[in-house]
C-alpha cells in the first residue's frame, strides 16, 4: 500500500467520529428539547437519544460525506435525518419552536468546546495516538464551528430562520416563515451559484462565507480563552 493512499485513509478517519457526532447530535438535541418542552414525537419515534445511530441518513450522514472526503472537497457537508416535532403540542409554540431549533447549534457549540478541552489530555498519549487524536479533535473544533453558525443564519428552513421567526414580532415572523418553501435554493444559490459565476470573472467571491467566517473565527478565539489554549 503506497504512503499517499496511507495518508489519505489515515486523513479521513480523523474526520469520521467529529463529523458524525456532529451531525447526528445536532438533531438529536432537537428531539431532547422538544420533549422536555411537552412534545413527546420525536420520543415516540425513538430519536430522543444520544446514540449517533439512531438518526444517521444513509445519503446525508455516509454518502455524501464520504464521496467528498474521497475527493478531497474543500468542505464537508452533510445531514442527519430530520427529527419529527410537532409545534402544536408545544405550550407556547413560537417561542419554544425557538428554543428547540437553537438546541443543535447549542449542542455544536458544546462539542466544539469539548474537543477544546480534551487538547490538555493529549499528554497522556504519545506517538501515533496522539497525533490521531488531535487531528480528531481539531477537525470536530472546526466542524462544530462551521455547523453552529451556519445553521444560525437567520433563513428557514435553517435553525436560526426558526429561532427568528419564533421571537421577532409577528409582522416581520410571517414573511420571513414563509420564504421556508425557497431557503434551500437560495441557500444553494448563494453557496454554489454566486461562487461558481464570480470565478468566471475572475473573481473568488463566497458571499455567505465571507459573512460567516469572521464569526467562526471570533467564535473560535473566544472558546479557546475558555478552554485555556490561548496564548
Amino acid at each position: 500500500m503506497s504512503q499517499h493512499l496511507l495518508a489519505t485513509l489515515f486523513d479521513i478517519s480523523t474526520w469520521i467520529l467529529p463529523a458524525l457526532l456532529a451531525i447526528t447530535l445536532h438533531e438529536a438535541a432537537h428531539g431532547w428539547v422538544a420533549w422536555k418542552l411537552g412534545d413527546d414525537t420525536a420520543l415516540r419515534a425513538g430519536r430522543v437519544s444520544f446514540n449517533p445511530l439512531r438518526h444517521v441518513d444513509r445519503m446525508g450522514t455516509i454518502i455524501i460525506p464520504g464521496m467528498l472526503l474521497l475527493l478531497r472537497a474543500p468542505f464537508l457537508f452533510g445531514w442527519a435525518k430530520p427529527v419529527p416535532v410537532n409545534f402544536a403540542n408545544l405550550p407556547r409554540p413560537r417561542r419554544d419552536m425557538a428554543i428547540v431549533a437553537a438546541a443543535g447549534p447549542a449542542v455544536n457549540l458544546l462539542q466544539a468546546y469539548i474537543a477544546m478541552l480534551a487538547f490538555n489530555l493529549l499528554p497522556l498519549f504519545g506517538g501515533l495516538a496522539d497525533d490521531w487524536l488531535a487531528m480528531n479533535f481539531d477537525k470536530a473544533i472546526a466542524i462544530n464551528l462551521v455547523l453552529c453558525v451556519f445553521n444560525l443564519i437567520p433563513l428557514p428552513p435553517l435553525d436560526g430562520g426558526r429561532v427568528a421567526v419564533g421571537l421577532l414580532p409577528l409582522p416581520l415572523a410571517r414573511p420571513l416563515a414563509r420564504l421556508e418553501p425557497y431557503g434551500m435554493v437560495i441557500l444553494l444559490i448563494l453557496l454554489l451559484a454566486v461562487p461558481l459565476a464570480a470565478r468566471e470573472f475572475g473573481t473568488n467571491w463566497n458571499p455567505l462565507f465571507d459573512v460567516i467566517s469572521p464569526i467562526i473565527d471570533g467564535l473560535r478565539d473566544f472558546l479557546l480563552v475558555l478552554a485555556g489554549l490561548s496564548d
